[in-house]
């Protein structure tokens, strides 16, 4: 893969690709926060604005964007408020000068208060929708929330990597075994888990408030997993929590075991974000958006945060 993904990706070829779908745009553009894909506001002729986004290359095959697509037309079928990508003559997955892109509308909205029990109740029953849509199949494309993938590769990238400092190769290896090895004695300990199709992605940034509630966006991390996935992040204490699934077991029963797996998958979500920085380093973005990792004293605050995790499990 170029090391440089997006180097041809100018406005030009922005504009360009929203054209070919029979769009008029007006010249307005508003590049959004994203860094693994790049995303843009375009603005339309006589028409509300669209979002496109240009996924990255050999992230994900072809197939598995298309269960992503599929998931969240199937959540929107069903009044759940996911923003979906819209179709071009039957595609949702489109194609310009060697990039993957898709459209969606542009939905706005504000960040939830996560203090607010009236909230994360609401937030809960729709979790919960979502997760009975999430439970009628599995995906074939997309993995798995595993070790092999949140901690096993993200460890790879890091080892690999000139930002770990040669001096701390071994420090940083024995940390991250021995997360690896608290995660699979919690997941071990609560034996199989009931796997569903899951947001997989679902913090604060990516539920957007209105005046008439929330709505979902960016499946781009949608995996099968436990049901659990989809509130971690979402809650700051255990009130939030409970508040959370006061609303879900209003729509769905809920598997209190599961709660168990919070601290491995917390452990688990902060070395795989290490590993995605490394992964990426090469690409212009990270070591403008992320020059701690340039930093030996973040690789040392790093490894120190891993035993302190692993130490909690």
């Amino acid at each position: 893969m170029s090391q440089e993904p997006y180097a041809s990706l100018d406005p030009d070829c922005v504009l360009d690709a929203v054209t070919a779908c029979g769009l008029w745009p007006d010249g307005r553009l508003l590049a959004l926060n994203s860094y693994e894909n790049r995303v843009w506001q375009v603005g339309v002729e006589d028409a509300s604005p669209v979002i496109a986004k240009f996924y990255r290359p050999q992230r994900w095959s072809d197939a598995a964007i298309l269960e992503e697509h599929a998931f969240a037309l199937e959540l929107a079928a069903e009044d759940i408020p996911m923003v979906a990508p819209l179709a071009f003559g039957g595609r949702t997955l489109l194609h310009h000068q060697g990039f993957r892109y898709a459209l969606t509308p542009r939905r706005g909205g504000r960040a939830p208060s996560l203090e607010s029990a009236e909230q994360l109740e609401w937030l809960g029953r729709l979790i919960a929708r979502i997760h009975g849509v999430g439970a009628r199949r599995p995906f074939q494309h997309r993995g798995r929330i595993d070790r092999a993938t949140l901690i096993g590769q993200p460890m790879h990238a890091v080892l690999a990597s000139s930002l770990l400092p040669a001096g701390l190769h071994d420090a940083y290896r024995a940390a991250a075994e021995r997360v690896d090895h608290a995660v699979a004695g919690r997941f071990e300990a609560l034996g199989p888990l009931r796997q569903l199709r899951l947001h997989g992605d679902c913090h604060p940034g990516n539920v957007l408030w209105t005046d008439a509630g929330p709505h979902f966006v960016d499946l781009d991390d949608a995996r099968m997993g436990p049901a659990v996935q989809d509130l971690w992040m979402l809650a700051n204490d255990e009130a939030a929590m409970q508040a959370l699934l006061d609303g879900y077991q209003q729509m769905r029963d809920f598997d209190y075991g599961e709660l168990a797996l919070v601290p491995a998958l917390r452990a688990m979500r902060q070395l795989h974000y290490a590993g995605w920085i490394a992964a990426r380093w090469q690409d212009p973005a990270f070591p403008a958006a992320f020059p701690f990792a340039a930093e030996a004293r973040w690789w040392e605050q790093h490894i120190a945060d891993l035993h302190e995790l692993a130490e909690e499990l």
